[in-house]
């Protein structure tokens, strides 16, 4: 029986890639994307399926939730990989945190961190339908506390992105705590700094380099680990 599995903000970046590898192993992938003919154009690429899904609109995800028990009765995987860096028409510097712009810190959080919550608790009842549930969420390792508490680290100073990213990698940590009774696994990766419209194509990974992780903790056992923080390398400082 293959895994049915939702990657968010799957249209394009890194999420399209995580959607590529899984369906190249056989997973029935679910392209999840805010523009219905984005989502479409990817899923039919990649001989997966699709649905409009704005994180940051619970009808829209209520909407998706619906059509995904619709089509397949379950869901097996979910992958909170959808993000911003900045809302649009905003630089970095918004995000200095003596300056910082609170509509644009809102948006962020709104994304990257709320979404999550809207959309793993609106899917929460198809996954329990699995025989082995699995949440991959993608955070950064350049919003690792250890990282940033190190004075000669090259990071970007951000009272938005990064610290929403952290707050990501702590609340999979609470959902990977309560979820683990009900045998839910809850991880977060780091796919690293990779070339995607997130950083203007700066990073100099590619997309399928920073899938390798997601698609490695989608892919374990039932009785796989649950609270952790890696990359394609091993165990990320939290």
């Amino acid at each position: 029986m293959n895994d049915i599995t939702l990657v968010t903000g799957a249209n394009k970046g890194i999420g399209r890639e995580i959607a590529a590898q899984l369906a190249a192993l056989g997973h029935t992938v679910v392209v999840g994307a805010r523009s219905a003919e984005l989502g479409e154009k990817a899923a039919a690429e990649l001989g997966a399926d699709s649905v409009v899904l704005d994180v940051t609109d619970p009808a829209s995800v209520a909407a998706a939730a619906s059509r995904i028990e619709e089509r397949h009765g379950r869901l097996d995987v979910l992958i909170n990989n959808a993000a911003i860096s900045r809302p649009p028409g905003t630089d970095l510097s918004h995000q200095n945190p003596s300056t910082a712009d609170l509509d644009t810190l809102r948006a962020i959080f709104e994304t990257n961190y709320f979404g999550v919550i809207t959309v793993t608790n609106a899917l929460l009842p198809l996954l329990r339908r699995s025989s082995a549930p699995r949440i991959v969420n993608v955070s950064s390792g350049g919003a690792s506390l250890a990282r940033n508490a190190d004075p000669d680290a090259q990071l970007p100073i951000s009272a938005g992105y990064t610290p929403s990213k952290t707050a990501l990698t702590s609340l999979t940590l609470q959902y990977a705590r309560e979820l683990r009774p009900d045998g839910i696994l809850v991880n977060a990766v780091c796919p690293g700094f990779c070339a995607t419209d997130l950083n203007g194509h700066a990073g100099f990974r590619t997309p399928a380099q920073g899938a390798v992780a997601a698609v490695r903790l989608a892919t374990i056992p039932a009785d796989g680990p649950t609270g952790t923080f890696v990359d394609d390398e091993g165990p990320v400082p939290w």
